[in-house]
């Protein structure tokens, strides 16, 4: 549940809303009845076998294979049938289907089945990757599959050679190999494609992110993809709205949880694209944008999706520091990687905002009257204070794209509403109420002479009258680093400053997404979730083809 409706919730509701978060999840999926039908000796194989699920699986995976073998032959000859490559996209399917329904193991040992003319030698080709090993993962292809919910609109394919399939982790942490990694759970997209050499048969996972075309029995097919089963899956599976609230109402429960992570295979010749969220919600609310952007073959070609996701309690120039250590870490364990393109959405706006600013000791002498060495914190509460404070852009950025960003606040965060939440949130942990006194102690009164008594949360660090916010967009961002923005208006007009009615996307009004010196300013047709309107998302992709061409892969 999205942070705007749970603070226009009843105190009950929010108090529950803590302690059972989530409501709705993103996405669900069902799996279908599948049946097939064409006159095709491939096809009247595939209906016959689809007829018979009780079958021995050696029996269904011969017979599969038959399909496959006699579609191939098809295609050998006339590779613009398009009927032929149906039948073979569609048995390669099936026969990825028995392997992972019947734990047959082809990577380790080659599966003898029976065929129509003979016995199938069936093998997987080795993957030079050892974290792509087909053990440590479950493959299911994505046919199989329909998906419906908030996050999954149209179904996102590329047309070509082969069965895309779903690879998950199965009890496998990716990031026991790469820190970096997507995740302890692991879904991505692969393609299968069957080669056939006489009664053997040999099958490749191809990733249709790196590959664009195949070779099959000496004609060249684009490869085929679907672009929407891994993320759908993902989100069907793994319900991110039950974590997203918890991460905002008890970040503590999730202290350790901010990662900077890849969303595919690192590629340093791919321009890194680092995707921020926004308050009280997850890495889960870009899906629409990927879809989309890997849905188009520049897009694939020259960029590589990567993610910080953290827990939007804590205030954000707390996790704009996490963000800056990690992004130090990916430096070194990733030294050749292409400089970052990053969008921020809401709250991760302005997480970006602190990538291209140079801070100086402008933010801290808006809160202390001293310079760092004579304020006198405790060690611990002055490590934390500094990074946040004090800080310089990121030379590694080269582009920033703000979607809906709260860069000036939101008059919400004062509202009554606003207070409750804020209320709710708290002091996120002992640590941070630790520095909070000493905050308390240490910092100037505000500029309407209140004092500060406690470390501010996610909330309290939108207000639009917060030191932080204030004095950091008194500060011009770097030069040399472009940056554009889009917010979102819902159709209802105002004005573009602070005079009443506001211009708004119902959360963020106009004056607080507007940033001066920016390449480009889009208002779309939207709510505060802009990242996930078509327009939106058709003017990121045009941003990152500007990009391209003009700073070349």
């Amino acid at each position: 549940m999205h942070w705007s409706r749970m603070l226009r919730a009843p105190l009950l509701a929010l108090t529950l809303a803590t302690l059972v978060p989530g409501c709705k999840n993103y996405a669900t999926a069902t799996t279908k009845r599948l049946s097939y039908e064409a006159v095709t000796p491939a096809g009247q194989i595939i209906a016959t076998t689809l007829q018979r699920p009780a079958a021995e699986p050696l029996v269904r995976l011969g017979s599969y294979l038959d399909a496959a073998a006699s579609a191939a032959a098809v295609l050998k000859g006339n590779p613009g049938n398009t009927q032929a490559l149906k039948d073979y996209n569609f048995a390669v399917s099936r026969a990825a289907e028995v392997v992972e329904t019947s734990g047959m193991e082809p990577w380790k040992t080659p599966v003898i089945c029976p065929g129509a003319d003979g016995s199938w030698r069936f093998s997987y080709k080795p993957s030079p990757r050892p974290d792509l090993n087909p053990s440590l993962y479950r493959v299911q292809p994505a046919d199989q599959f329909d998906f419906k919910g908030e996050l999954v609109t149209e179904r996102k394919l590329k047309k070509g050679l082969g069965a895309p399939l779903i690879v998950n982790s199965k009890g496998f942490d990716p990031t026991k190999f790469d820190r970096f990694a997507q995740g302890k759970n692991f879904y991505y997209g692969m393609t299968a494609v069957f080669d056939f050499k006489g009664r053997r048969c040999e099958a490749s996972l191809l990733d249709p992110l790196a590959t664009e075309t195949v070779k099959f029995d000496g004609h060249t097919y684009p490869l085929a993809a679907d672009f929407t089963a891994p993320l759908a899956l993902a989100l069907a599976d793994l319900k991110p709205r039950k974590t997203e609230v918890k991460r905002m109402f008890k970040p503590e429960e999730y202290k350790n949880s901010a990662r900077l992570a890849r969303l595919e295979p690192y590629d340093r010749k791919k321009i890194p694209l680092l995707c921020i969220h926004g308050l009280g919600d997850s890495q889960a609310t870009w899906a629409p944008m990927i879809e989309t952007l890997r849905a188009d073959a520049t897009f694939r070609a020259n960029y590589q999706i990567w993610f910080f996701s953290y827990p939007t309690g804590y205030p954000y120039p707390m996790m704009a520091a996490e963000l800056r250590e990690q992004l130090d870490a990916m430096d070194n364990h990733y030294p050749d990687h292409k400089p970052m393109v990053v969008v921020g959405h809401s709250m991760g706006g302005m997480i970006a905002r602190t990538l291209i600013t140079d801070s100086q000791l402008r933010i801290w002498k808006a809160f202390f009257e001293t310079p760092p060495a004579r304020t006198p914190f405790s060690p611990e509460a002055r490590e934390i204070v500094t990074k946040a404070l004090i800080f310089n852009h990121r030379p590694g950025i080269a582009r920033v794209i703000f979607a809906s960003a709260s860069l000036g606040g939101s008059d919400m965060a004062t509202s009554f509403m606003g207070r409750l939440g804020a209320a709710l949130i708290g002091n996120p942990d002992d640590e941070l109420s630790g520095v909070g006194k000493e905050l308390a102690v240490l910092s100037k009164p505000r500029a309407d002479g209140r004092q500060l008594k406690k470390a501010p949360n996610s909330l309290n660090t939108l207000d639009p009258d917060n030191r932080f916010i204030t004095t950091i967009n008194g500060i011009p961002p770097a030069k040399g680093i472009p940056y554009h923005s889009i917010m979102g208006d819902r159709g209802k007009g105002g004005n573009l400053n602070h005079t009443k009615p506001q211009s708004s996307d119902g959360l963020v009004p106009y004056w607080s997404s507007h940033i001066d010196g920016a390449q480009s300013e889009l208002i779309v047709p939207s709510n505060h979730w802009s990242n996930q309107h078509p327009q939106a998302i058709a003017e990121v992709k045009r941003i990152l083809m500007l990009h391209v061409n003009k700073n070349g892969r």
